[in-house]
């Protein structure tokens, strides 16, 4: 007798599309906001030079993006939600900041091989649903001896607990990686076998400070974030309130603020500075 386990038959493009959908609901402008620090310290360690060419993938609003862009660098940004690329338009017309933005999917980038010096990506990329595809075109459209530099959530870390939680409510579609695999050293090191000539992985801590308390930086999130208004949005009123219960538990739990209407929770990410081989 087959007692085989069949595997479920993933719709890459029916995933793709509420991907597009999830990121483009809410306002994560308002999040990247609270990210702008955590985002200069992750830039500070590259060596950027001006006259550089760089890619923020998946670059939301771009954070990434206009620091290199005002470090000189020759910049571009990619991401998949219309909005967001709308709103990094307007940021860097604001300053004055000639930065190229395009609408485009992660897993097959609209650019020829080779194009860029460092390319970044700060939580981004890492939630693309083909890991290995993702892994191929940072490699493919990075110079040889080039850099790719990530900010990936840990799966021990707060950001980590708070997906997971979010699962257990509402568990993720079958067949298809977590993206927080792309936090775990193991996982980082099988999809850049081969390519890379230098890989260092660094555990960091970003303080997400937001002035609200625990309930209020819930709210905040569910108002905003994409991922997480989705999934309250997902649930019958009885489940959104027991969604909600556990994520200002884990709020309260990981706050080290001594504010009574703040939050600092500490959350832990993985730090990926990968040089490509060079040619020969």
């Amino acid at each position: 007798m087959n007692t085989t386990t069949a595997q479920p038959v993933v719709d890459i493009q029916t995933i793709k599309a509420r991907q597009k959908a999830t990121w483009e609901s809410g306002d994560f402008g308002q999040v990247a906001k609270f990210l702008t620090p955590i985002a200069a310290q992750f830039m500070a360690r590259i060596d950027l030079k001006p006259g550089m060419k760089v890619l923020d993938a998946a670059c939301g609003t771009g954070n990434l993006a206009v620091l290199a862009a005002r470090r000189g660098c020759l910049t571009s940004g990619l991401d998949i939600a219309a909005n967001l690329i709308a709103q990094a338009r307007e940021r860097a017309r604001q300053e004055r900041l000639d930065i190229e933005y395009t609408e485009g999917d992660a897993e097959a980038m609209p650019y020829p091989d080779a194009s860029f010096d460092v390319v970044v990506s700060m939580y981004g990329v890492m939630f693309a649903p083909r890991p290995d595809r993702v892994a191929n075109e940072l490699q493919r459209v990075t110079k040889p001896g080039g850099l790719i530099a990530m900010a990936n959530w840990t799966p021990g870390g707060f950001i980590g607990k708070m997906f997971t939680i979010c699962a257990r409510h509402l568990p993720p579609p079958a067949g298809l990686p977590s993206p927080l695999l792309w936090g775990e050293e193991a996982a980082v090191r099988t999809r850049f076998n081969g390519s890379i000539q230098e890989l260092g992985l660094t555990r960091q801590i970003a303080h997400m400070r937001l002035p609200y308390d625990p309930a209020g930086t819930v709210e905040f999130f569910r108002r905003y974030y994409g991922p997480t208004l989705r999934a309250f949005g997902a649930l019958a009123p009885a489940n959104q309130a027991g969604l909600m219960a556990d994520l200002v538990e884990l709020q309260t739990r990981h706050n080290i603020s001594t504010q009574p209407d703040a939050t600092d929770t500490p959350a832990e990410y993985l730090e990926v500075h990968a040089r490509r081989v060079k040619n020969n």
